[in-house]
């Protein structure tokens, strides 16, 4: 087991009226914002699709290990046909996208209890809400962390903002990019999209490069942004708005 790590910028996300809490399940830590607190909902929306995914992958051993695509299965619970779309439109494995898709299943199982609602999951964010609000930007050692947010209007939302990292967190990463951002009204998509672009940027002369492969084969992208160090390269719906500090 291991230690559980306090996710303290959690603390600056508060939403304006709306109640925050957690729910843990194993490795899923869902820090979620609704018009009450809706924990046990959560709670059993977590269970549900985390019994169909565990069951999935007892049946099906390579959906854990593959770092590409697999076919499409439709006798598989939504929650991993989800995951297995990312991954096909992305060219990364399944797993890939599962946080992403997480936050998305479980948002949308509590909107049916609340009309705006948050959730993130380690990073990845799935947000419906009725007004305008900024995403921060976390970059690790990047000058640029925490020094700038992304604004979403209320009009593009429900939305999935979702966040790779190849110098933060435990997620596997191929590349070196501090932070590769990827907006998507489609969670599991927006996770693996942020893992493919990260997996590109190795150094700075790869940023703008590996923007422009997104905007040019990811199709369902509505905006993409990744940060090495001081240099960010950006594409698409992407508002960037100063949080000072």
């Amino acid at each position: 087991m291991t230690e559980y790590e306090e996710r303290t910028y959690r603390v600056a996300c508060h939403g304006q009226g709306l109640k925050a809490f957690t729910v843990r399940v194993k490795e899923t830590d869902l820090w979620i914002q609704a018009q009450e607190d809706l924990s046990q909902p959560a709670l059993e929306s977590i269970l549900r699709h985390r019994r169909g995914l565990e069951a999935y992958i007892e049946e099906h051993s390579l959906f854990l290990a593959s770092l590409t695509p697999l076919p499409q299965d439709p006798l598989a619970p939504p929650l991993v046909r989800a995951m297995l779309a990312a991954g096909l439109a992305t060219g990364t494995g399944p797993m890939a996208a599962v946080a992403g898709a997480v936050a998305q299943f479980v948002a949308q199982d509590l909107l049916a209890l609340s009309p705006q609602v948050v959730v993130e999951n380690g990073g990845d964010i799935y947000l419906a809400l009725e007004r305008e609000t900024v995403v921060g930007l976390w970059a690790g050692k990047s000058p640029l962390s925490g020094k700038l947010g992304l604004k979403l209007p209320a009009t593009a939302m429900p939305c999935a903002v979702c966040t790779s990292s190849g110098t933060v967190g435990p997620s596997l990463s191929l590349g070196r990019a501090d932070a590769a951002t990827i907006l998507a009204k489609d969670g599991a998509l927006a996770d693996a999209a942020a893992s493919a672009l990260g997996n590109r940027v190795h150094n700075r002369g790869d940023l703008a490069g590996a923007v422009e492969w997104v905007a040019q084969w990811i199709p369902g992208v509505l905006g993409a942004l990744v940060v090495l160090g001081d240099r960010l390269a950006a594409w698409g719906d992407i508002e960037l708005v100063d949080l000072g500090g």
